[in-house]
């Protein structure tokens, strides 16, 4: 049966492909993969809730026909058709809205996913962002696919000067507070250096306490009292009675810098996790948080 809707949906959209009118350009994706894409697409899925805000940040949400859930920013966006989750796509949700381009992200969608939709004729641009610096070439990206070339410059540049004030004003002293970002409650897990937050926190002035290989290290209550914070930073994806626990519990240790000094913050998750332009709005929080002698009155 499924085989079946498979052979007809691809019939669908080899017709709908045929009677489309519009130019089609060929484009080589941060892959490798050179695909055709529309040279002004309408029908545009966003295969991950970064990809969805990037879009609405060059202002062609117009051109937006699906999500994937989590897409939640800004909140016009929690309106839109969802296609599962960005680590779980629907295909036929997806095939069933015909779309004529699908952005997608390298670390998450999954790979069979974007091959099967390629192979139903809806060409999957792939972007890769690993840093801020590859977030602002996804922009720079996904504007030349979108004809929002002009706006994707402007904001790469503004958000380029941003990033350059934070690293003026943290060059200004010698001071790096040591810091503990809590992701996970039970067990205690913390970023390793081959994440965004890490990058942030370096950014930020301060020393990531969490720095290796492992990506998301484990840590028991005494390991982190023995690293002895200066900040800790507690991430969430809402605000609830177990994370405002975990900040009370720390609390609890007077000889923890970060409990004396009153440096612990419970803080949105998606401002330092998701490569979006929202990562830099997230770095300079975390500069305030780090060094909020550095920062009074900075805009």
């Amino acid at each position: 049966m499924k085989k079946c809707l498979f052979i007809v949906l691809s019939l669908i959209l080899v017709i709908g492909s045929l009677v489309t009118d519009g130019l089609a350009r060929k484009v080589t994706d941060p892959l490798g993969r050179t695909l055709t894409v529309p040279e002004s697409p309408l029908r545009v899925v966003a295969l991950a809730p970064s990809v969805t805000e990037i879009v609405y940040s060059l202002g062609q949400e117009r051109r937006l026909i699906g999500v994937t859930e989590h897409s939640d920013f800004p909140p016009a966006a929690k309106a839109l058709y969802t296609v599962g989750s960005y680590v779980k796509l629907d295909i036929e949700r997806i095939v069933a809205i015909k779309p004529d381009l699908c952005i997608a992200i390298k670390d998450g969608n999954p790979k069979d996913v974007v091959e099967r939709l390629m192979k139903l004729h809806i060409p999957v641009y792939v972007v890769d962002p690993q840093s801020l610096e590859s977030v602002l070439s996804a922009i720079t990206q996904i504007g030349m696919l979108l004809e929002a070339q002009d706006q994707a410059q402007a904001l790469v540049s503004a958000l380029q000067t941003r990033i350059a004030r934070v690293s003026d004003i943290v060059a200004g002293t010698n001071r790096r507070p040591k810091v503990f970002i809590q992701i996970g409650l039970t067990p205690i897990v913390s970023v390793g250096t081959h994440t965004f937050i890490h990058e942030l926190i370096e950014r930020a002035g301060g020393i990531n306490l969490a720095r290796g290989e492992a990506p998301y290290p484990r840590f028991s209550r005494e390991q982190v009292l023995g690293l002895a914070p200066d900040v800790i930073i507690i991430t969430s994806m809402e605000r609830s009675s177990n994370f405002e626990q975990a900040r009370a519990d720390w609390l609890r240790w007077p000889g923890l810098p970060a409990a004396r000094n009153q440096q612990i913050f419970i803080e949105d998750a998606n401002l330092f996790n998701r490569p979006s332009p929202r990562l830099v709005e997230g770095l300079e929080h975390l500069a305030r948080l780090i060094h909020p002698d550095l920062f009074k009155g900075a805009p």
